[in-house]
């Protein structure tokens, strides 16, 4: 091989830095490529993680109180400092545990003023010589029986007279009452049944349509009771309209939604709209339809004269619609969100993550204290002052520290971020006796909707989603005053087309309970 020369040579070393140097580069670009993928493979490892946890993993979020015990070990998991937050955080864990209650007798086995069937067994003595024997006292045995519904017809008959000296003049007959629907063959107790059977036991109109069949030999088509079902709402929307009124005058409301499927005619798919839920704590809750999850709905739902405090989640929807109302709404967070959002990520740092919902059960637990004494807005507010305002802060400072320590994309990530964008909203639960601590009570509100929707799957097309509301409305209205909505449903059908429109404030459901434990209170003197 000939020699090369020192030209040659020189080229030749610098092709070969160069090939190293590429080779380099190539070797550094692939590790990024590496540590990224296995970031990538950890976010979705995360994700895999807390998707089967929700589908598999118990429900309940409960924390051991035990574990707190691993924040003494080791290192200060948030920094130098905080060793006496832990303590006073495991100090209160200890004096505010609960004692385990005894089991009492519980409630009565049935009411004392239900109906009483009674049958008398004669022995056979007895019966073959009654006059032999003297009757020295019983033994009673009690069972509790059920009779399944019954149908019946009712069979209004309305005699014609004519008279016996005019005999020119025309014959006489009653009027026929007020009806919901001239012709209408379904009365109020049926309407209220099949209201009921769906809104509130969550049975599909098929399936009521087999019941009625096969059990007691009626057929009822599923379109016939559509139809009639659409009819009772379309009167009992004034009752409706007080209601939502009624939830809306206190200036404070928290508000959510929840996905619900229907039809789109003509294309025999689903669309996905959304039964929005507006809760005014302690007071009324009601139910609005739209076909969408943007903030003009919100429009369409509070009113423009409204002002006050609104409960929501970190969905984007709720602060574009309180910038577009100007001063006139004020946002207020959900500590359970955030606390659900970190209670998720918690494997991914036990100790410090942990010791944030250690803080958050403390101050449930003065919520809780505060539930128990019935404390009103005056006491609530000077309570957190003294007692909740101290572990806020606390709260707001771990959370703070552990910015940036996680990746952004991470579950964990994600919620620090989440709780942060939150907090400062939540504050102003602190001044205010009136708001709760979370969104709960309305989220409570949503669940009979949720297990309707796993029942009945979809809603037949748009307009049968703001029916569906006016209802649900009415039976939630009706569960919160403590009233059966089968026996308030077919009393208010039955008087409703009799009624002026400034008599229906009288029979919402708060107004009926309220004559009805009057009526009670009037027996019973």
């Amino acid at each position: 091989m000939a020699e090369l020369s020192k030209e040659e040579l020189l080229h030749e070393l610098d092709r070969r830095d160069e090939e190293i140097a590429r080779r380099d580069r190539q070797i550094e670009e692939l590790g990024k490529q590496v540590e990224n993928l296995m970031r990538e493979n950890g976010l979705l490892r995360q994700k895999i993680d807390l998707l089967v946890r929700r589908i598999f993993g118990k429900s309940s979020e409960k924390l051991d109180p035990a574990q707190l015990e691993l924040f003494m070990m080791g290192e200060d998991p948030l920094g130098k400092g905080e060793a006496s937050w832990i303590e006073e955080a495991l100090t209160q864990n200890r004096e505010q545990r609960p004692k385990p209650r005894r089991r009492g007798r519980g409630r009565a086995r049935w009411p004392e003023d239900l109906p009483v069937v009674e049958e008398v067994l004669q022995p056979q003595e007895v019966t073959v010589a009654p006059e032999q024997w003297r009757r020295i006292g019983e033994e009673t045995t009690e069972q509790l029986d059920y009779e399944p519904g019954r149908f019946y017809r009712r069979r209004v008959v309305r005699p014609k007279y004519v008279s016996r000296t005019e005999v020119e003049a025309a014959p006489v007959v009653a009027p026929l009452p007020e009806m919901l629907q001239e012709r209408c063959t379904a009365a109020p107790g049926l309407l209220a049944q099949i209201i009921v059977s769906k809104y509130c036991d969550h049975l599909p109109l098929y399936r009521q349509e087999q019941i009625y069949e096969r059990r007691h030999g009626v057929w009822l088509p599923r379109q016939n009771q559509a139809v009639w079902m659409g009819l009772a709402a379309d009167w009992l929307r004034p009752v409706y309209e007080h209601i939502k009124a009624r939830a809306l005058e206190g200036g404070y409301v928290q508000v959510d939604e929840t996905p619900i499927e229907y039809l789109q005619p003509g294309h025999g798919k689903t669309k996905q709209g959304y039964l929005w839920t507006v809760c005014r704590p302690g007071v009324e809750v009601f139910y609005h339809w739209e076909t969408s999850r943007a903030a003009q709905c919100l429009q369409n739902i509070i009113p423009v004269n409204f002002r006050g405090k609104l409960q929501c989640d970190g969905y984007a929807a709720y602060p574009a619609f309180a910038r577009s109302r100007g001063e006139a709404i004020e946002l207020t967070a959900c500590l359970a969100h955030i606390r659900r959002a970190l209670y998720e990520a918690r494997e991914q740092a036990v100790q410090p993550v942990g010791f944030i919902l250690k803080h958050i059960q403390n101050l449930y637990r003065i919520e809780d204290k505060l539930r128990k004494q019935r404390a009103g807005p005056a006491l609530r507010q000077a309570m957190r002052q003294a007692q909740s305002r101290p572990i806020f802060q606390r709260l707001q400072k771990a959370i703070l520290k552990l910015k940036g320590r996680y990746l952004p994309k991470s579950a964990l990530g994600k919620a620090i971020d989440y709780a942060l964008g939150q907090l400062p909203q939540l504050e102003a639960w602190l001044h205010d006796g009136r708001l709760e601590i979370d969104n709960n009570l309305v989220e409570n509100a949503i669940r009979p909707t949720a297990l309707g929707k796993k029942n009945w799957l979809f809603i037949g097309e748009a307009d049968a989603g703001e029916r569906g509301a006016i209802l649900y409305t009415i039976i939630e209205s009706c569960r919160r005053h403590g009233i059966d909505p089968f026996t308030y449903l077919r009393d208010v059908l039955a008087r409703l087309p009799s009624m002026t429109n400034w008599q229906v404030k009288d029979i919402t459901p708060e107004a009926w309970a309220k004559t009805q434990r009057s009526r009670n209170l009037a027996r019973a003197a």
